[in-house]
């Protein structure tokens, strides 16, 4: 008897153990800007809390939200810049968050959380990366330029230049080349930036907002518009030294890129952890050393090994876009003007 209860015993063990490894991972779902989330940070998530990331990207806020309106749900956590958390609240589409499983929200610099008009209290949305879109020109082919945006009037770089295709960064840069706010509903500020960029497209090959990095590194284009932590990830050290990144003495359009977790999230608990583990200063520290963008998060500074392309004072003359309501259709307007024939 007592050799039969320890037969059984083993079994029970051994059939626990099987049942353990062959159990599914729980699976969390990421949709996020592409070139976004270091390798390394997704998979030391997914060792530490033991699940499986799926991750997705996406070029522009517009696209993302036009997935989710269409039906796309599924994600456990998304990436809006500031202008689209304040849409996506109206539109009910967000989950009031519960700060007390986000610990490390004290981590994030106040001085960030008071641009946030967008979501006021952080009630919906955790703030991500805060920076701006720039220009990145190749040293080895561009000698003598301005820090500005008259580098895309030049016929001699023709064909050699793109611009985002993106129609509040394009238009923003605009703007704010001829002393406007990226916010403005003004319509005879709004032709007046249509009218710009339509001389600058005059000498781009293409509006892009996905290859800019690959084909820029590859050195198809010397000019591109563009963020820089999306370059310098297709760089090496010896490439990354005839790489010059500046944003325009007069301003550009800033981002706070947030992460929010969607109403319909099947695995909010999950997406609680990973929102707290970004901000982890180890790991934020991660992206910073990788996307050499400024640190939000403060005990950060002091853990990160490489120093940032651009820090806060660059970001003086920038403006965060925000949710213009129906207005946006002017700019529409004013986008399809400048894309026809594209």
């Amino acid at each position: 008897m007592k050799r039969l209860l320890i037969v059984m015993a083993v079994f029970i063990a051994l059939f626990s153990l099987a049942g353990c490894k062959n159990a599914k991972k729980a699976k969390l779902y990421i949709y996020n800007w592409t070139y976004y989330t270091p390798q390394e940070v997704i998979e030391g998530f997914q060792e530490k809390f033991n699940c499986e990331v799926v991750y997705d990207e996406f070029p522009s806020n517009e696209e993302m939200y036009a997935k989710l309106k269409a039906g796309g749900s599924g994600y456990d956590i998304v990436f809006p810049s500031g202008d689209y958390v304040s849409i996506m609240k109206k539109e009910n589409m967000l989950e009031k968050l519960d700060r007390s499983k986000i610990p490390n929200f004290a981590n994030i610099d106040v001085s960030v959380l008071a641009k946030i008009a967008f979501d006021i209290g952080n009630d919906y949305s955790i703030p991500y990366m805060m920076g701006a879109s720039g220009i990145l020109v190749n040293k080895k082919y561009v000698k003598d330029y301005s820090k500005d945006m008259s580098i895309f009037e030049r016929s001699d770089l023709k064909g050699k230049m793109t611009l985002l295709d993106d129609m509040r960064e394009v238009m923003g840069f605009a703007l704010k080349d001829l002393g406007y706010s990226v916010n403005t509903t003004d319509v005879a500020e709004l032709e007046k930036a249509r009218d710009l960029v339509q001389k600058w497209k005059k000498n781009i090959q293409k509006f892009d907002s996905e290859a800019f990095g690959k084909a820029f590194a590859a050195e198809e284009f010397y000019v591109v518009q563009g963020y820089e932590e999306v370059v310098f990830s297709e760089l090496d050290a010896e490439k990354a030294k005839d790489v010059d990144f500046f944003i325009p003495t007069k301003g550009a359009p800033m981002y706070i890129d947030s992460m929010v977790i969607p109403k319909d999230a099947a695995n909010k608990e999950l997406a609680y952890q990973f929102i707290n583990y970004i901000h982890e200063p180890e790991v934020y520290a991660k992206f910073v050393d990788i996307f050499y963008f400024p640190s939000i998060n403060v005990p950060a500074r002091s853990v990160r090994k490489n120093t940032p392309k651009y820090d806060m004072k660059d970001l003086v003359n920038c403006e965060l876009k925000e949710d213009i309501g129906d207005n946006i259709e002017l700019y529409n307007k004013m986008w399809q003007e400048i894309r026809i024939g594209n």
